[in-house]
């Protein structure tokens, strides 16, 4: 699994249940094993509804939650890499929208915190995960052994200058489990991803959940996979699937090659205009 590997994306219609959220991603977990996938990826929030009056009563500590038990058990069983999306983690009083990473014997290989926290108001929406979000402050860039990924979630991805640090550190793949509403979907949700794939020349995998129109908070839907040429490999709709795309590791090579971006970049310039 060194340049070539199956990708599935988990997308989960997400409930106001937490033991049917993650039974239901322990499902499409085994069914994305059983169909060859090495790496599986679930979405933002996947085991709580994307909501700040939730995201206290969802939290869970890191030693003691039932859901990183659930998918660490999975891990285990299907052999597999699994990106747990992200959950509430609860921390010294403190609640963090958390993502972490399982190596396919099921141990927590990495942690990352969501850094920038979603606070907007427009005409149509108001959310602020400052309300009762903490941000995290470390770069998610994790070791697979056989590659470097990058974990951003969600809002994240609206900021370049995080996703090139990390294609600077030699990250081949970005996963970003993220939750776009109705409003900033349609809108932006496609460009970003096909736009940090291309700035960056890497993959670029993007886990939503399925649309609930029962929940306060919306999600698009739209889980995508996105090639280093900015090519769309593999999209999800609005209602709950799977989604896969086989990864070959030689596409970002080649890509580089032809058209050497990141070698021609002029940091000597850019710091100028930095300091």
């Amino acid at each position: 699994m060194k340049n070539n590997f199956k990708l599935a994306i988990c997308q989960i219609k997400v409930f106001d249940d937490k033991k049917s959220n993650i039974n239901r991603a322990l499902e499409m977990i085994t069914t994305s094993a059983k169909n060859g996938a090495d790496i599986i990826i679930l979405p933002e929030m996947f085991n709580c509804p994307y909501d700040n009056s939730k995201f206290a009563e969802y939290a869970e500590i890191q030693e003691e939650s039932y859901t990183l038990q659930s998918i660490s058990k999975s891990a285990t069983d299907n052999n597999v890499y699994i990106i747990a999306g992200s959950i509430p983690e609860l921390e010294n009083d403190k609640i963090y929208n958390s993502s972490f990473i399982f190596n396919n014997s099921g141990e927590i290989i990495g942690k990352y915190r969501k850094i920038h926290l979603f606070d907007i108001e427009t005409p149509e929406i108001r959310f602020f995960e400052s309300d009762t979000l903490n941000s995290g402050n470390q770069i998610g860039i994790f070791d697979l052994g056989f590659m470097k990924i990058g974990i951003a979630i969600c809002y994240d991805m609206r900021f370049p200058e995080l996703l090139r640090i990390m294609a600077l550190k030699g990250v081949q793949l970005i996963v970003i489990p993220g939750a776009f509403n109705m409003i900033t979907g349609p809108a932006h949700w496609e460009i970003l991803i096909r736009s940090r794939a291309v700035d960056n020349q890497l993959f670029v995998a993007a886990a939503s959940p399925a649309r609930n129109d029962e929940l306060s908070y919306v999600a698009y839907g739209n889980s995508m996979i996105v090639d280093p040429w900015g090519e769309i490999i593999a999209r999800a709709g609005q209602n709950e699937e799977i989604v896969y795309a086989d990864i070959n590791l030689d596409k970002l090579k080649n890509v580089r090659k032809e058209l050497p971006l990141l070698k021609n970049r002029r940091p000597d310039i850019y710091d100028l205009f930095e300091k």
